[in-house]
């Protein structure tokens, strides 16, 4: 078992769906709600992306082998694109990754936020679509690394589903500083990985290599 990539994806996918930011934007969409109706829409929302990231683990390595598109430059494009997504969170800043204002205003709008925008695009996000993508690229195949990936984005989505159920509560308990607190330490945790992936890009290129 490689417990170093297991450690890398489950790193990997906490920081990306971010769990404790999940949090205010739960509370605020599914405010008007009552309890039974924000937890039915907590459950559809975490399934729907579940739904997506698994759809595009499986998918998308042959799209993108089809699209020519090499390991090493998607995990460059992928890790830069991380790097962005952690400067915002470092800052406590709404990423366009995951929803611009736009589609933030809408969601205000419209009756069931559990499609959108909880689960697309907050919590299955390009970003989030993005380090699948990667992982599943960088397990080569190997049915155990495979396993480790879908063990881990597993685990952060539960891990996500107990924080968005109880949103009103924790919001109340850890105030929107704290919030933050706990995200930039993600969002650190994340610039490191996006950096990381970007190097092994590099040094996987056939003119570095050759």
């Amino acid at each position: 078992m490689d417990w170093h990539f297991g450690a890398t994806a489950f790193a990997t996918a906490i920081t990306i769906i971010d769990p404790i930011g999940m949090i205010p934007i739960t509370a605020a969409t599914t405010a008007h709600f009552d309890r039974g109706k924000r937890n039915r829409i907590v459950d559809q929302a975490v399934l729907v992306a579940a739904i997506v990231m698994l759809a595009m683990g499986l998918v998308g390595p042959y799209l993108l082998d089809y699209l020519g598109i090499t390991l090493p430059a998607f995990g460059i494009a992928g890790g830069i694109l991380l790097f962005l997504i952690a400067i915002d969170m470092l800052f406590a800043r709404p990423t366009g990754a995951r929803a611009t204002s736009e589609e933030e205003r809408v969601a205000r709008e419209g009756e069931n936020p559990a499609v959108f925008p909880l689960a697309i695009p907050m919590i299955a996000g390009p970003g989030t679509i993005a380090t699948v993508l990667l992982l599943v690229n960088l397990a080569r195949g190997n049915p155990a690394r495979d396993a480790l990936v879908l063990v881990a984005y597993a685990a952060a989505l539960a891990i996500a589903w107990l924080c968005m159920r109880g949103a009103a509560r924790y919001l109340h308990r850890l105030g929107t500083t704290g919030i933050h607190v706990v995200s930039r330490v993600l969002g650190i945790i994340l610039a490191a990985l996006a950096v990381q992936f970007v190097i092994n890009g590099i040094l996987q290129t056939p003119l570095i290599k050759h």
